[in-house]
């Protein structure tokens, strides 16, 4: 999932906010929305809470809170049953049958139906839908026709035996299947209201009904969004706050200031150069399941040369990015898979046995290849290279400032640093409109081929505009194996295959940093970067 920690100008009525902190804690009995407050920052104004269209760490946070699938995650980052009450499988775990809670209803009163989660589904798929993450489902029996447009979205095998139980016909046993359950991509959604408010369902509180614990009551765009618990939701009795206000911000400067003024118990990043300085102040640095890289364009003049690519990367330090930099406890990342993800023999890290994209305890030998490499490609001392520009958002200056410097210096090249807002950049990165870009990717489940399938041909999340025949043969002999071992195998292939054309450079392994009040309880995170708010309780 693309990861934000976006980081521009929050406006001024944010910071006007009428609404205060309570000072008591929460009964979590449920009831009145009159009650405890809380105030919490994930991110800026976000490009979409649709489930089926949303790719972003943060719109993720915001659709977990209105919304639930079959399964979800709990509090020990576990896979339980959602709004399924229990699931069954074949002998060949490939057909799963799903019986749906009693009881369980739309925010709007409406029951909710198995046939909701087939329609979200098959809407997911659709081309139509134009989701990036339609391929989250590419295991269900004809995904990959439907996306292809050789099948219509409703021979996709899911269906609704009656209105409580669903099935799920897969082509091949998916070891992380019930993770894909827990998916926000895979929440159900109102037929009705989708296809009679297209294009503004998910945008306009009145509209926006969804199944879970909490509920978007208004929404004032570039300041904040506001949820009240579900009155409907099977699990009301244990929610926390009454009102969750996710104040809307991206300088992590206002952040910083809103979490101190105790505006906001949380807030989802901080500048830098204050990691030392809040360090007994609320700032926690967890482990995570992510890459921060560079996407390089490579369908431009220059870095559609391999040597150029491979150049760029060899010439930058790592070390000194992390930390003289970022600073957060991050690891230089020496290939693209993240640490903590298991191989196949359940021991040792996948990242552990890939083979490495350069040697991480050499970095003048790395430099001096690099420029043997980009002498060989024909600009010699950057010489004939077109100006390179980095494009980022805002908050990641630093970084491509450091990553412009080491071009310059080390390989001669003219390079200049576009910032552009959130939303902007997401768009201009994803429409391939950019020669280098800053990228980052979290896993959206506890498998590598969440990093290795991103990269297909023509893949909605594939910024690079990279496209290699091989790669994609591989990755489908990956979902098509029920071999774990050589599953295992072909994605180490896979990921050497993207060390050698180098479409990416990856920079580091990230790390979460948040700031948290010690008044704030019962949040909980997951390494895929969701936050979790609803069992909260808010004390003096």
């Amino acid at each position: 999932m693309k990861f934000k920690k976006k980081i521009a100008v929050l406006l001024a009525s944010a910071l006007a906010m009428s609404t205060a902190l309570a000072g008591c804690s929460n009964s979590g009995s449920g009831g009145s929305s009159k009650g405890v407050e809380l105030n919490v920052n994930v991110g800026p104004e976000p490009a979409t809470i649709d489930p089926a269209k949303n790719s972003a760490v943060d719109g993720a946070t915001l659709i977990n809170h209105a919304f639930e699938g079959l399964m979800k995650l709990d509090k020990d980052n576990k896979i339980v049953e959602g709004q399924a009450a229990k699931y069954e499988v074949n002998k060949d775990e490939t057909v799963y049958t799903f019986t749906l809670r009693e009881g369980i209803k739309w925010s709007d009163g409406e029951q909710v139906k198995a046939e909701d989660f087939v329609y979200a589904w098959q809407r997911l798929v659709d081309p139509k839908t134009g989701a990036d993450y339609n391929y989250m489902i590419d295991m269900v029996k004809n995904a990959n026709e439907i996306m292809a447009g050789k099948k219509k979205p409703k021979e996709l095998g899911i269906k609704a035996l009656d209105e409580k139980t669903v099935e799920v016909t897969l082509t091949t046993p998916t070891p992380y299947f019930l993770e894909v359950c827990a998916f926000p991509a895979t929440f159900p959604v109102r037929k009705d209201i989708v296809e009679a408010n297209a294009d503004t369902w998910s945008t306009d509180p009145k509209t926006y009904i969804g199944n879970g614990p909490y509920v978007l009551k208004s929404w004032e765009h570039q300041s904040k969004m506001t949820y009240v618990k579900n009155e409907n939701y099977y699990d009301l009795k244990k929610l926390g706050p009454d009102t969750i206000n996710f104040v809307l911000m991206e300088d992590k400067n206002t952040m910083l200031s809103a979490y101190k003024n105790n505006e906001i118990l949380f807030a989802d990043d901080l500048p830098s150069e204050e990691i030392d300085a809040m360090k007994d102040k609320g700032l926690v640095i967890e482990k995570q399941l992510g890459t921060y890289f560079l996407s390089i364009n490579v369908k431009k003049e220059g870095l559609d040369n391999v040597k150029v690519r491979e150049a760029l990367s060899l010439a930058l330090d790592r070390d000194y990015i992390v930390e003289k930099v970022a600073k957060g406890g991050q690891i230089p990342a020496d290939s693209f898979v993240t640490t903590g993800l298991t191989d196949a023999d359940g021991k040792t890290e996948f990242h552990e046995n890939a083979k490495k994209w350069y040697d991480a305890k050499d970095y003048k030998g790395n430099v001096e290849k690099a420029k043997k490499l980009l002498k060989e490609a024909g600009y010699e001392n950057g010489k004939g290279l077109p100006s390179i520009e980095l494009m980022c958002n805002p908050g990641h200056e630093p970084i491509m400032e450091a990553v412009q410097n080491m071009w310059k210096e080390n390989l001669g090249l003219n390079v200049t640093i576009s910032s552009q807002d959130w939303n902007v950049f997401l768009e201009t990165r994803k429409e391939g409109d950019f020669q280098v870009a800053r990228d980052g990717w979290l896993g959206d489940y506890n498998d590598p081929i969440s990093f290795i399938d991103m990269w297909i041909t023509g893949g909605g999340n594939n910024n690079a505009q990279w496209s290699n025949k091989e790669y994609d043969k591989i990755v489908s002999e990956i979902k098509s194996t029920t071999d774990a071992k050589e599953r295992y195998a072909k994605m180490h292939e896979a990921e050497d295959l993207l060390a050698k054309d180098m479409p990416i450079i990856p920079i580091y392994y990230y790390t979460d940093l948040y700031l948290i009040s010690d008044k704030l309880e019962g949040m909980y995170t997951s390494p895929l970067g969701y936050k979790y708010f609803m069992y909260c309780t808010v004390t003096e």
